[in-house]
């Protein structure tokens, strides 16, 4: 609807930034925050922190109290009306007698999708929705997009020098980027759902893909790294070693193969992996969408991060799965002989891939760039 006022902007925009503070928390759930308004006092505001505790709306009705009684409740996603592993929130403000709600956007849920609002109209509440949606979007890619297709929102991390390169010829890697940009990669890890990369990497680097505390740069490190993302590793041929770092972290790492070696396999469990075989592809590699249906479907994965070598990056762009592209860019040069970026092998240039700028910041010395692939536009 047309016709917001500056007032319902502004308690909106308090609750978008309240829904930030659950960026790396609240998966798999959408991060939500709620401000209660009467008159023109805000009488309470909460949001989602973590799975299984309060919603938005509940957390800000506890911190109001009797005081909700007649408010504008601001809320940036549809109210629930379903019974999850918390009550349905449109039955709380009902019963608290909020008398209007305000939402950012519709829920994409399924389950709820207008139902929420529904419920409070019947229950003679004004129920409105589409005040700053584009903002309220922006915190939620994964849930909007697994809840819509099924897939998880698909972002792409590389670094690179300023000519392209990711590694030297032997592989040598560590480290192209500095230390703000590393602790930049931190926080992509710690909002993720899941981490994928490939046994090349793993194989290379020894990588452990976990969200370490101490290099988050964020208030309640601690707490944001207690919730360590799903481990993903592709390994078509079961070549990882069963002392790799990354079976030792806390949360179980997910082995995505095409081999059907009974005693590997067994090996790898015994390791504390969880092992999910998959036909291969025509390369004779890992189906990537079969997979992320799978990761979409069993795993609740909303956002993953593919952290990984210019054949795994190259594939994603290539079958047109990967949503987003953060480049790390370091000041320096590694020269012809090292690794490219991309394995992207395209003939023409009606081929290439356009790329939308969405960010673009220094990190100390580095450059980050955040980009959307424009898929089959061509030149």
């Amino acid at each position: 609807m047309s016709g917001w006022s500056e007032a319902d902007h502004i308690y909106m925009s308090r609750a978008l930034q309240l829904a930030a503070q659950g960026t790396w928390t609240t998966d798999p759930n959408p991060r939500v925050g709620c401000v209660l308004v009467v008159g023109n006092k805000i009488v309470g505001e909460g949001y989602h922190r973590r799975a299984g505790e309060g919603h938005a709306e509940v957390n800000a009705l506890a911190q109001a109290g009797e005081a909700a009684r007649g408010a504008t409740a601001y809320v940036t996603l549809e109210p629930c009306c379903h019974h999850g592993r918390t009550p349905p929130c449109a039955d709380a403000l009902i019963k608290a007698g909020v008398t209007r709600v305000v939402s950012a956007m519709v829920d994409p849920n399924p389950q709820v999708s207008g139902r929420g609002i529904e419920r409070l109209k019947q229950a003679g509440i004004q129920a409105e929705s589409g005040l700053l949606q584009a903002q309220a979007e922006r915190l939620n890619p994964g849930f909007i997009k697994r809840m819509q297709t099924g897939l998880p929102f698909v972002r792409i991390k590389l670094a690179s020098s300023l000519d392209g390169r990711t590694a030297m010829a032997s592989g040598e890697s560590q480290w192209i980027t500095g230390p703000a940009a590393r602790a930049d990669v931190q926080q992509l890890r710690a909002r993720s759902t899941a981490i994928m990369t490939g046994v090349e990497s793993i194989l290379m680097d020894d990588s452990a893909l976990t969200v370490r505390s101490e290099q988050l740069n964020l208030p309640d490190a601690e707490f944001i790294a207690q919730r360590q993302p799903l481990r993903v590793v592709l390994d078509s041929k079961l070549r990882m070693p069963l002392n790799a770092k990354i079976l030792q972290e806390p949360r179980q790492t997910l082995l995505v193969t095409c081999s059907d070696e009974a005693e590997r396999i067994e090996a790898f469990k015994q390791a504390g992996a969880q092992v999910f075989s998959l036909p291969a592809d025509e390369q004779g590699q890992v189906p990537l969408m079969p997979l992320l249906q799978w990761l979409a479907a069993e795993h609740q994965v909303n956002e993953l991060l593919v952290e990984t070598g210019a054949t795994l990056a190259g594939a994603c762009l290539q079958q047109k799965l990967a949503d987003e592209l953060v480049i790390y860019q370091a000041m320096t040069l590694m020269g012809s002989e090292a690794r490219p970026l991309l394995a992207l092998p395209l003939a023409k240039m009606q081929q290439q891939v356009r790329l939308q700028r969405l960010d673009s910041r220094w990190l100390g010395d580095d450059h980050k760039l955040v980009l959307r692939p424009v898929y089959g536009e061509g030149v």
